[in-house]
């Protein structure tokens, strides 16, 4: 290879690093400042409970999966650690919802806030073929409609969440 190819290449390889630099600074950028306008709408989440009663419903592993504002399934919320994915155990109390997350805080959903639980297609960017997403939405203290979404590893235990009269 001669001298002014490699040149060439070199120049070339320094400008595609500087684009995907620059697309990947503006990609945070963009996660950034919808955190920034929805910090007022989210507010503060439920507190958790000191104790809570015998389960409900046992707990079921899976993957969180996200939430998102209601009712847009794909308009995700991106403050705090609501917005990343993490696998997930949730169990439902007569108090409430415990979604415990791995490499995040638990999410806790008072049972008075909840507004409806069922299966969808599809949220927070998470689609698939058939209804195997458990859509929890409730309201948060700001009072601010939000679904919360997690995947179960096995479909069938989520006839058990959404047969649960809420």
């Amino acid at each position: 290879m001669n001298t002014p190819t490699l040149i060439a290449l070199l120049i070339i390889a320094a400008l595609l690093a500087l684009l995907i630099a620059f697309f990947i600074r503006q990609m945070l950028r963009g996660w950034l400042h919808r955190a920034q306008r929805q910090v007022e709408m989210i507010g503060s989440m439920p507190p958790l409970p000191d104790t809570v009663g015998p389960p409900i419903i046992p707990a079921t592993k899976g993957l969180y999966v996200g939430s998102t504002i209601a009712p847009s399934w794909q308009d995700r919320i991106a403050v705090g650690d609501l917005g990343f994915r993490s696998k997930a155990v949730l169990t439902r109390y007569p108090e409430g919802i415990m979604l415990q997350r791995t490499g995040a805080g638990p999410i806790w959903i008072p049972d008075e806030s909840i507004t409806a639980i069922r299966t969808e297609r599809g949220i927070a960017g998470k689609a698939l073929t058939h209804e195997g997403i458990l859509a929890i939405r409730w309201k948060l203290p700001s009072g601010t409609e939000i679904d919360t979404g997690f995947r179960g590893d096995d479909r069938r235990e989520l006839a058990n969440w959404t047969e649960e009269v809420v």
